[in-house]
């Protein structure tokens, strides 16, 4: 994809530069499971243990599971998402939907995130997430506050990320 878009023309191409960081050890990543208390779905979990912990992907990139030093997420995770999203507690809660909200949802937004994961910042409070907990664990769904709502984006992570990669 590099060599494809060599000026990082394309969308997020400038911040994550088609670049992967290093695999998590699986300890790495069993202690974060553990400290907030979920399983993480099988595709992103092998992902970020075989592939890499960010950041070439949709968006701006995809946002790392964990970091040596959390505040310098803020360059390049807008609102605090990253950080709110390990708030303790927070990814264990249950997901509040079980149907899709689509329209302009406003500042309910917020109330709609707990038991998910972002996993990309599309610009303009625009995110994707990915579920965590209740029956639609391990889909990946859209987050728009101000026009789209909270909608499914793909069924899995495998998928949604495949496809970034065939159509960046």
């Amino acid at each position: 994809m590099a060599a494809g878009d060599p000026e990082r023309a394309l969308f997020g191409a400038g911040t994550h530069r088609y670049e992967l960081a290093p695999a998590l050890p699986e300890a790495e990543i069993g202690a974060f499971e553990e400290e907030h208390g979920i399983r993480l779905p099988a595709d992103y979990r092998s992902f970020v243990a075989e592939v890499g912990n960010g950041p070439a992907g949709p968006g701006y990139g995809l946002m790392p599971l964990t970091v040596p030093r959390p505040e310098a997420v803020e360059d390049w995770a807008a609102d605090g998402e990253w950080q709110e999203d390990r708030l303790p507690g927070r990814l264990a809660t249950p997901f509040p939907l079980t149907d899709p909200l689509p329209g302009a949802i406003g500042a309910l937004a917020d109330d709609l995130t707990p038991g998910t994961l972002m996993l990309a910042d599309e610009g303009c409070c625009m995110y994707i997430r990915l579920i965590l907990t209740g029956p639609r664990a391990g889909e990946i769904w859209r987050l728009d506050p101000d026009w789209g709502g909270f909608v499914p984006a793909s069924p899995d992570f495998r998928t949604w990320y495949t496809e970034w990669l065939r159509h960046p």
